[in-house]
């Protein structure tokens, strides 16, 4: 009997041992394998910015934006934000003027516009938008993006900021391209004097979409446009940047699904070969003002892994092909896809490790040189599903005033975007053993360096078991000494918490459902 148990004993050891041994992975950094540049990682402050930063006391509004934008690390080691390099900011098109005639049910979502109906223009508008744009410029963020999701009222097809008709054309009037260009060229050119740089302007927002409601029934501003009409706006705008002497560079075309760019039948598909094949008639490539990017959105395109990979790789092939630059510009988790097959609510970990994925993804297969969220901030409660923002808010009835909490989906973005700044290169990444295990499956890793070389890995334990990496760097010009961790799990406080510094020759476990950001130096 005492030989069966020693040798049970024995037997449990072994599969203890031999488990741990499965559970580590050595992870190889080529230096010398490089793929994209990054530019930016972003979000928007569309609809809520103008109730809160126009109302919200000081304090409040301040911890806001210095979430956002801040790079500050306190004397303890924690962040004292996320350290967004890219800011969205919403050219309202006059529905909030309208009121309850606007058609649009909620009064958040109604915009006002910088255009008077007599063509005089008031700077004194849009004040909550224009706090946290200000607060962008005092954080030093690099990339400010102006955007559209209507032409001013006064300049569309029915007087109202979305469609009442489902043709899937533009609702901008055939005789204002040029006066909605200008529009959009005075909004730039007044905050280039404001000195607030606009280094694009984006016209057009999902164009695919019919944008059509009932007055009374419409969700937000909004209109479809074709590619040719895409082409229009595009060429007037250009020739007004050009007359006015302007910098800023104009962003096509906030396709509202990836497959868009690349594919498709509908009168606002395949817009990479129509823009950008010399040969199109509706080729832009040769317009000052327009670079060699294109941008489109993350949503629908994510509903499992094979959908979300292979999409992403159809349009990185297309873009190599093309020689562009790809924004994934929007995205938050709108379809069921975060769900993963479960059912009812997801954690606020389950969310936030979904947005990593797919931020992965977009990086990783896609090659995106930019990543931006939706709604930095929605109501909503942080404790519960927290797919749609980074920052839940509990508004007052009047919106005037009310409490915030923070989700995990903002230190999810944050693992990218405090460390891995704008003119960052991505490293390929290489995990052994070479035959893929379930653990390198649940392993997401993308390591990116700067100019001096530093590293910065970021990776993310999709599993439910621990994972032990050892690193390897080779074709280093340099000695790394010293690797720096900053983790995000379930635990409540382990939103991207300083770890103990260690070297980087030492093994470092990934926790189960975590993510991890790493600096190498």
């Amino acid at each position: 009997m005492f030989r069966i148990i020693c040798l049970f004993v024995l037997s449990l050891f072994s599969i203890s041992l031999k488990a741990q041994q499965n559970r580590l992975i050595k992870l190889k950094i080529d230096l010398s394998k490089t793929a994209q540049v990054i530019e930016n990682f972003g979000s928007s402050g569309c609809w809520y910015s103008e109730s809160v930063g126009n109302f919200w006391p000081s304090e409040k509004k301040e911890k806001i934006a210095e979430l956002l934008f801040s790079r500050k690390i306190n004397d303890d080691g924690s962040l004292s934000g996320i350290g967004l390099s890219a800011w969205r900011f919403n050219i309202g098109a006059g529905t909030l003027e309208q009121g309850s005639n606007s058609g649009i049910k909620d009064f958040n979502r109604r915009t006002d516009s910088f255009l008077n109906p007599d063509g005089t223009y008031d700077w004194n508008k849009q004040v909550g938008q224009r706090f946290f744009l200000q607060k962008a410029k005092d954080y030093s963020v690099e990339t400010l993006i102006a955007f559209s999701n209507s032409p001013p009222v006064q300049f569309t097809k029915n007087g109202l900021g979305f469609k009442t008709e489902k043709d899937f054309t533009t609702n901008l009037r055939d005789d204002r391209y040029e006066n909605y260009a200008q529009f959009l060229t005075n909004v730039i050119k007044h905050f280039d004097q404001q000195k607030i740089h606009f280094s694009y302007i984006s016209p057009v927002n999902e164009p695919q979409w019919d944008w059509s409601r009932k007055p009374g029934e419409a969700d937000q501003e909004g209109t479809p446009w074709t590619n040719a009409e895409i082409f229009k706006v595009t060429k007037e705008l250009n020739t007004v940047l050009e007359k006015e002497k302007l910098t800023s560079k104009i962003l096509i075309s906030e396709a509202g699904m990836l497959n868009y760019l690349y594919a498709g039948t509908g009168k606002a598909t395949q817009q990479i070969q129509s823009f950008f094949d010399e040969k199109n008639a509706l080729y832009v490539g040769n317009l000052s003002c327009v670079p060699k990017t294109i941008a489109g959105h993350s949503y629908f395109t994510e509903s499992n892994n094979k959908v979300l990979l292979e999409t992403r790789k159809h349009l990185a092939d297309t873009i190599k092909k093309y020689q562009l630059n790809f924004w994934q510009s929007e995205y938050s988790m709108l379809a069921d896809g975060f769900r993963e097959g479960q059912q009812g609510d997801r954690s606020p970990m389950d969310c936030a490790l979904f947005l990593a994925k797919v931020i992965h993804a977009d990086l990783t297969v896609g090659n995106a040189t930019a990543w931006q969220f939706w709604n930095a901030y929605e109501p909503g409660n942080a404790k519960r599903n927290t797919r749609y923002y980074l920052i839940a808010l509990q508004p007052k009835p009047d919106f005037k005033d009310g409490e915030f909490m923070v989700t995990k989906n903002l230190w999810a973005l944050g693992h990218y975007s405090r460390f891995v700044r704008p003119g960052m290169t991505r490293i390929l990444t290489e995990t052994i053993p070479d035959k893929e295990n379930e653990l390198q499956k649940e392993l997401l890793v993308s390591a990116f360096k700067n100019k001096d070389n530093k590293l910065v890995l970021v990776l993310v334990n999709y599993g439910k078991v621990d994972i032990d990496i050892e690193l390897e760097i080779k074709n280093a010009k340099r000695n790394y000494t010293t690797a720096t961790t900053y983790v995000t799990n379930t635990e409540e406080g382990m939103d991207m918490k300083l770890q103990v510094k260690k070297k980087p020759s030492e093994t470092t476990t990934i926790k189960a459902r975590s993510i991890q950001t790493i600096l190498v130096d």
